[in-house]
């Protein structure tokens, strides 16, 4: 069985073979000692304190394999993005340029640079392990964010994003990184993203184009890509639509990934989740349908997803012993839990 739970120290070396594995354009999981190490203690932080409203928070989840101990995946969120370090983006929107006079009427897009998504909270670091694909394991590291959420909302904002990596090849060469570099950086994609992904963005304020840029100005190749995703990226950009996700016109600065994002009260598994007491019986419970689950606790959070039932007269969850203790709970606690299949 695979669980979800915090991450801890002990998981630095799985942290930092993801970080490579993720590739460049992942800014999230840099391939950096020390900042994988201060992401860690950061998470492990947040997990233990108390929180009465949304602030400078992170939450990064590992997925682990429990019949062999190694950790397949993670899966974090950021509680309220731009508070200690600004959030960029750019805003895809139009301007008209019309002359009655002379029967011309013509629109035209514009990239407007800004802060606009400081103070949301952002879902990030999503990344499952080539060799752990398959299943429910990719939907299962990304819906218990919104049970999560859901169970625990003073700590979150109700505007929830989440930056969809853009295109770029192999070799880190991005479209649209490539036209604003020739004109404004002159620094290639890997270097600028992994500068931002070790927090050193003062460059980004310093050389980015402070007026609106035209996107007809643009090169072909980079006009392309704008709010198109990595081939990677498409089944997570998938899962997070079904949920209610969608752009709004929003896009990364060094890549033109879309920024996607919904209401929690909206979102689909946060809408659909329930909260029950928990009864253990093994019959009973494979007897019930797949769901993703959580415990309500925030230090020691686990998640799964198994079989279980629903006593609607009674109003309790029916769990297997394996689910219990992977969950970490007993008898009569209570779970927060959602359907893998909707009936409709």
């Amino acid at each position: 069985m695979n669980i979800i739970r915090p991450i801890t120290n002990a998981d630095y070396a799985s942290l930092y073979d993801i970080a490579e594995e993720s590739g460049i354009g992942f800014t999230s999981l840099p391939v950096n000692d020390t900042l994988l190490h201060n992401k860690i203690d950061r998470a492990e932080a947040s997990f233990n304190k108390a929180v009465t409203q949304p602030g400078n928070e992170s939450y990064l989840f590992v997925m682990e394999d429990t019949a062999t101990g190694e950790v397949v995946g993670t899966s974090g969120i950021e509680a309220a993005v731009g508070l200690d370090d600004a959030f960029y983006h750019y805003h895809l929107g139009k301007v008209v340029h019309s002359s009655r006079e002379l029967k011309v009427h013509n629109t035209a897009e514009i990239l407007t640079f800004c802060n606009d998504y400081t103070g949301v909270t952002e879902i990030c670091t999503l990344f499952l392990r080539e060799r752990a694909r398959g299943g429910l394991n990719g939907r299962l590291l990304s819906k218990v964010r919104f049970l999560f959420m859901m169970e625990h909302r003073e700590r979150f904002s109700e505007t929830v994003i989440a930056e969809m990596r853009g295109v770029s090849d192999d070799n880190g060469k991005s479209p649209f990184w490539e036209w604003l570099e020739e004109h404004f950086f002159s620094m290639d994609f890997p270097t600028a993203d992994y500068l931002s992904g070790i927090g050193n963005k003062v460059f980004i304020a310093e050389l980015m184009p402070k007026y609106p840029i035209y996107v007809n100005l643009l090169s072909q190749q980079a006009q392309a890509v704008i709010g198109q995703v990595h081939d990677k990226t498409r089944p997570a950009l998938r899962l997070l639509q079904e949920e209610g996700f969608s752009c709004r016109g929003y896009v990364d600065i060094f890549d033109a990934g879309p920024t996607v994002e919904a209401n929690l009260s909206h979102v689909r598994t946060a809408q659909a989740s329930r909260k029950l007491p928990v009864v253990i019986d093994d019959q009973t419970a494979a007897q019930g349908q797949t769901c993703y689950i959580i415990n309500t606790s925030v230090k020691d959070f686990r998640a799964v997803a198994t079989e279980m039932t629903v006593s609607e007269e009674q109003q309790v969850a029916v769990l297997s012993r394996q689910a219990a203790a992977a969950l970490n709970i007993k008898e009569g606690d209570a779970v927060r839990f959602a359907p893998v299949k909707y009936s409709n």
